[in-house]
């Protein structure tokens, strides 16, 4: 059903990291021209950098940097907003204790120990950054995420290697054979359950296909509001391979959503025309999970695999702004 006249589109977009960020700033630019109620459903299995060694070192709840990323994506305009949002995203340099942590991990530590509420803690430095949206976790504690990769083991080319965590899985050479989180089932953030429920469009994409988009597939609470979701469904594909994917072609991308939830259906599939290469395979891929492929330029004019925020707004108005 399409949003009432007068109300605003409510969208949920998945994913982490710089392709959630991608993704939210996206929305941001589209907003210009359309009322969007975004909301941010974020991947908590990050193990690496800051984060991984605030969870190693303090014994963290949740790690915070994907968090980070997108309250940052979501700051508002105004120039206290953004320097505060700058100011989030600032790491420390040398070689001591704090070297490599980003101001807003360290802050957003404090507010979840101080206020003993992850999603409290995130709507407080939402409020400081100036947010244009919500930013949820995926779960309430954090996950592990593990990958059987076909070849991990350069001792052992043939091989199928179980890698375990999100920055082993991220840089593991080789195929991957297949992904899960641990527990397989956590406890999930009752408020993301209740904005899937609540959505207009459900976003998937950009980012790192198996340690950030999959993972909410692969979280049952969430894919089971998913598929009960009235919500309509749109797929971003990145613009090339990462090395966690090395062997995918884009076709694969679009399958690799069916193996690990075989009843999801998509109504669009967003691509750009030049990274997309031979366009038929990919089309079939989309038109066998329900949907339709549109062709968009969505990447940074530099001719670096990396999405534009104002192209894919761009892209994203008459998509989101289609009535059902």
């Amino acid at each position: 059903m399409a949003p009432a006249a007068g109300s605003a589109t409510r969208v949920v977009a998945f994913g982490g990291g710089h392709g959630l960020g991608a993704a939210l700033r996206g929305l941001r630019h589209a907003g210009r021209e359309l009322d969007l109620d975004i909301t941010a459903i974020v991947t908590v299995g990050d193990d690496g950098g800051s984060s991984g060694r605030l969870l190693a070192e303090r014994d963290a709840l949740l790690p915070v940097g994907d968090l980070r990323q997108a309250l940052a994506a979501l700051a508002g305009d105004d120039p206290v907003e953004q320097r505060t949002a700058k100011l989030f995203q600032h790491r420390f340099a040398g070689d001591d204790s704090l070297a490599g942590h980003a101001v807003g991990n360290l802050l957003l530590l404090g507010l979840i120990e101080m206020l003993s509420d992850p999603v409290v803690a995130l709507e407080h430095a939402a409020a400081m950054v100036g947010a244009q949206g919500r930013v949820l976790p995926m779960a309430r504690h954090a996950v592990g995420i593990e990958a059987d990769v076909l070849g991990a083991d350069p001792e052992r080319p043939g091989a199928v290697v179980t890698v375990r965590g999100q920055h082993a899985v991220a840089v593991a050479l080789g195929h991957v054979e297949a992904v899960r989180i641990e527990p397989a089932d956590p406890p999930t953030c009752s408020q993301a359950i209740d904005a899937i429920r609540a959505a207009d469009w459900l976003m998937f994409g950009p980012g790192s296909w198996y340690t950030s988009v999959l993972p909410h597939l692969l979280t049952p609470g969430l894919a089971e509001a998913i598929i009960a979701s009235p919500a309509r469904r749109l797929v971003t594909l990145n613009l090339a391979t990462d090395n966690e994917t090395h062997g995918l072609s884009v076709a694969d991308h679009l399958a690799a959503l069916g193996w690990y939830l075989p009843a999801l259906r998509v109504d669009t599939v967003l691509a750009d025309a030049k990274w997309v290469g031979e366009p038929e395979p990919v089309h079939r891929a989309a038109e066998s999970m329900g949907a339709r492929l549109v062709l968009a330029p969505l990447a940074v004019a530099d001719g670096s695999p990396r999405h534009d925020p104002e192209s894919l707004g761009v892209a994203l108005v008459p998509v989101l702004g289609a009535a059902r």
